[in-house]
């Protein structure tokens, strides 16, 4: 099983974002590398939920915002290892619409809001076939151990 290594921090960051969107879908970039079956996020780009309708239940990062993201990474010799997006009012589990737009290989870290509380985050990887999504472990802890390791 694959785990998303993130920082208590990064997570509360991106709760803030989560309540600050409610009633609508926030969405971000997850920056980082990738160690074996690790992805580990150094840093977070919170950006703008750009759909222009039914931002309660979706969200569109686009392809613009992506290649910003894309050279603030290769800038600071990071990739984008993974997205974020909340779900208000509904589970942190990938929709349909999410695995139909979601890509394998990167992580997609979810937020569930009832009201303007958060109610759980949980992680999701999509399988190669993109059938369906896989559950990644949340590690908070190991984040200092993989620092050493990498350096």
């Amino acid at each position: 099983m694959s785990r998303l290594v993130i920082s208590p921090r990064h997570l509360q960051t991106i709760s803030r974002h989560a309540m600050a969107s409610y009633p609508e879908e926030c969405c971000g970039v997850l920056i980082g590398r990738s160690l074996d079956d690790s992805t580990v996020v150094e840093r977070l780009l919170s950006v703008g939920n750009e759909r222009q309708d039914s931002r309660h239940n979706r969200y569109l990062i686009s392809p613009e915002t992506v290649l910003a993201a894309q050279k603030e990474a290769r800038a600071l010799g990071l990739d984008i290892v993974g997205y974020y997006h909340s779900h208000p009012d509904h589970p942190a589990r990938p929709s349909e619409f999410d695995r139909e737009n979601a890509w394998p290989w990167v992580s997609y870290l979810i937020v569930s809001l009832d009201g303007r509380r958060v109610v759980e985050t949980r992680s999701w990887r999509l399988i190669e076939d993109r059938a369906s999504f896989d559950e990644e472990v949340i590690d908070q802890a190991a984040l200092g151990i993989l620092h050493k390791e990498a350096v």
